[in-house]
C-alpha cells in the first residue's frame, strides 16, 4: 500500500510540474523579452511589474472563437494538440530531480534512449495539424517541421550517446551517478550539439522557419484558434523545461552542487534548468532566423561531424582510464 502511495505521490508532483513550469517560462520570456526589447506592453498587466499578464493571456485565448475549417478532418484537427503536448509529460516523468529513486516520477531502465524517442513522438502533432487542417500552407509548415526534426534528431542522438558511454549506462539517474565534474569540459562539445539540436527540434528561434510569420504564416497552427491554439504554446514552452532540464542532467551534473555541495538536491536541478531556459529566451531576442538552406547545412555539416567527434573522443578518454 505504501508503494502505491509513493508512485502516486511522484506522479501527481510530476504533473503539477507539468503544468506550472511550462507557465512559469512564458511568463518569464513576456518579461525578458519585454525588457531587451524596450516594450513596456508586458508590464501594465494587474499592476506591479504586470504580474497578471499570463492571466491576460490566458483570458484572452478562452474568448476566442473555436474555428474549425470546414473541409478539415475534424477529429484528427482536434487530436493534434494533444498528440503535440503528451509526450513532454512522458519525459517528465523519466527525468530526476534530485538523489534517489523518489526524486523521478518512474525509473527507466533504458532511460536516455527512451526520453529522446518520446519527445521524437510530438512532431506527429505537427504533421496531423498541418495535414488535417485543409491548407497547403498548414501542410507545407508541417512537412518542415518533419525535415527539420529529421536533421536534428540524429546529433541529438548522438550526442546523448556520448554520455552514456562516459557513464557506462543508459539510465538516466545512473548518469547522475557516475557524473564527474570533469565531464563537464570532457563534454562540452555534445552538450552545444544536444542543446542546440533541441532547440530546432522545438523550433524556436533562430530555427523558428515553420512557424515563422514572415515564411508561410504560422506554419502547421495556422488554422487553429483559442484553446487549441494555446495547447501549442504550452506544447512549446513545455519542450523548453525538458530540453533544459536533459540538458543539465547529461550534461550539468543534475542535482550535484559545485564542490561537493549536494546538499541542496533538487534545487540545483531546477536552478541550472531555470539558467537554461533564461538562454533559450535570450537566444530567441539576440539572433536571426536562419534560412532553410543554412539549417540543413548546420545539422549535417557541422552538427553531426562534431557529434561523431565527441563520441570517439569519449572513446580514447575511456579507454585511456581503464
Amino acid at each position: 500500500m505504501n508503494d502505491v502511495l509513493d508512485v502516486a505521490l511522484r506522479l501527481i508532483v510530476v504533473f503539477v510540474c507539468f503544468l506550472v513550469l511550462p507557465l512559469v517560462v512564458g511568463q518569464t520570456e513576456h518579461k525578458v523579452m519585454a525588457h531587451m526589447q524596450g516594450r513596456l506592453g508586458p508590464m501594465y498587466a494587474g499592476g506591479f511589474h504586470g504580474w497578471a499578464q499570463l492571466v491576460a493571456d490566458g483570458v484572452k485565448f478562452a474568448q476566442k472563437e473555436d474555428v474549425v475549417p470546414e473541409n478539415a478532418d475534424r477529429r484528427i484537427f482536434q487530436l493534434a494538440p494533444a498528440v503535440a503536448l503528451l509526450p513532454y509529460l512522458l519525459v517528465l516523468l523519466a527525468i530526476p530531480i534530485g538523489p534517489g529513486e523518489g526524486a523521478v516520477g518512474q525509473v527507466v531502465d533504458a532511460g536516455v534512449f527512451f526520453v529522446l524517442a518520446v519527445m521524437g513522438v510530438g512532431v506527429l502533432g505537427s504533421l496531423m495539424a498541418g495535414w488535417a487542417s485543409a491548407n497547403k500552407f498548414s501542410l507545407l509548415g508541417g512537412l518542415r517541421t518533419a525535415a527539420q526534426l529529421l536533421a536534428y534528431e540524429l546529433p541529438m542522438l548522438l550526442a546523448a550517446a556520448s554520455v552514456a558511454m562516459a557513464a557506462g549506462t543508459v539510465s538516466l539517474p545512473g548518469v547522475l551517478n557516475a557524473f564527474e565534474w570533469w565531464w563537464v569540459p570532457w563534454q562540452i562539445v555534445g552538450a552545444l550539439v544536444f542543446f542546440t539540436a533541441g532547440l530546432a527540434e522545438l523550433q524556436r528561434p533562430p530555427f523558428d522557419m515553420p512557424v515563422a510569420d514572415s515564411e508561410i504564416i504560422f506554419g502547421a497552427y495556422t488554422e487553429y484558434t483559442g484553446l487549441r491554439f494555446a495547447l501549442f504554446l504550452l506544447a512549446e514552452y513545455a519542450g523548453i523545461v525538458v530540453l533544459c532540464g536533459l540538458t543539465t542532467v547529461l550534461f550539468l551534473g543534475g542535482w550535484h552542487g559545485p564542490f561537493g555541495a549536494d546538499g541542496l538536491g533538487w534545487v540545483w536541478t531546477l536552478l541550472k534548468t531555470a539558467v537554461l531556459a533564461f538562454l533559450v529566451i535570450w537566444l530567441r531576442v539576440s539572433y536571426p532566423r536562419l534560412r532553410e538552406d543554412q539549417l540543413q547545412k548546420l545539422a549535417w555539416t557541422t552538427l553531426v561531424p562534431l557529434a561523431l567527434a565527441q563520441i570517439a573522443l569519449t572513446g580514447i578518454v575511456k579507454v585511456a582510464i581503464q
